[in-house]
């Protein structure tokens, strides 16, 4: 089995975006093009870099067009807990909510955004009530990813920890079309996810490996390959959300090779 996806379609930077919040909820052709135009204003960023500061107040409503971020604290001895991932057709600070970030949003990859702002203003004009329904939809979505996060922290075996996080992965990218039902892109170290599921890097180590002896999942060229997809949602107690709006099958695309990403 080769490590690489065949490709199959080319997609435009916004489409990861469209993608996402097509299964979120309905919209009209206007409002799909509306979120297909909003690629003007972009901005970048290396890895490393803060997109968001905890205590900050958001003052640009963003898309992820490419790359990885997470949202973190850092304690005052340098220990490190992510709370979650942002992958492309992800948002930061849709909601414009007052009050300041309760966390760190930091790029883990170079990465790329795009200005939210129209699409929102859309939405608070009354323009776009199907693009309304699909950004409200994303809260809940967090909201069972937060929890299931905490359960995989306070009541999961590193083993189940580990096999949870790479279904929860790919089905988030299998929506966005950058993975199918079995691969997608990991550019994330050891040690990031150490830090994400609470154990050391070695004990991360020892569990990608016997995942491997097992022959449940391979990683190859920065592709994480689920070889007994249902036999790892067993063992992690796995539920996938179910998004009501699923728009017509959408195609995978090309994963691409990352060199910074999980090897053994």
């Amino acid at each position: 089995m080769t490590g690489r996806l065949a490709p199959r379609s080319v997609l435009r930077p916004l489409e990861v975006v469209v993608r996402r919040l097509r299964l979120l909820g309905a919209m009209s052709d206007a409002e799909l093009e509306l979120l297909r135009s909003l690629g003007e204003r972009r901005e970048r960023y290396v890895a490393g870099e803060e997109l968001v500061t905890e205590g900050e107040f958001i003052s640009r409503p963003r898309f992820i067009l490419s790359g990885w971020a997470c949202r973190q604290r850092v304690l005052a001895d340098g220990r490190r807990q992510i709370f979650s991932f942002l992958v492309p057709g992800d948002g930061i600070g849709l909601d414009r909510r007052p009050g300041p970030e309760l966390s760190t949003v930091t790029a883990l990859t170079a990465l790329e955004t795009a200005d939210a702002d129209p699409a929102l203003d859309a939405v608070e004009a009354g323009r776009a009530p199907g693009l309304a329904r699909a950004l409200a939809a994303i809260a809940p979505l967090e909201q069972k990813q937060l929890l299931d996060h905490l359960v995989r922290l306070g009541r999961q075996t590193a083993y189940e920890r580990v096999a949870h996080f790479l279904l929860e992965l790919q089905r988030r990218l299998e929506i966005t079309g950058l993975g199918d039902n079995q691969r997608f892109p990991l550019p994330l170290t050891q040690e990031i996810m150490a830090d994400a599921l609470g154990l050391s890097i070695v004990h991360v180590n020892r569990t990608l490996q016997q995942l491997r002896r097992e022959r449940l999942i391979e990683l190859r060229s920065g592709v994480t390959i689920l070889l007994q997809r249902e036999q790892l949602a067993d063992i992690a107690d796995y539920r996938a959300p179910q998004p009501r709006n699923i728009a017509g099958s959408l195609p995978a695309v090309a994963l691409p090779t990352l060199k910074d990403s999980v090897q053994l």
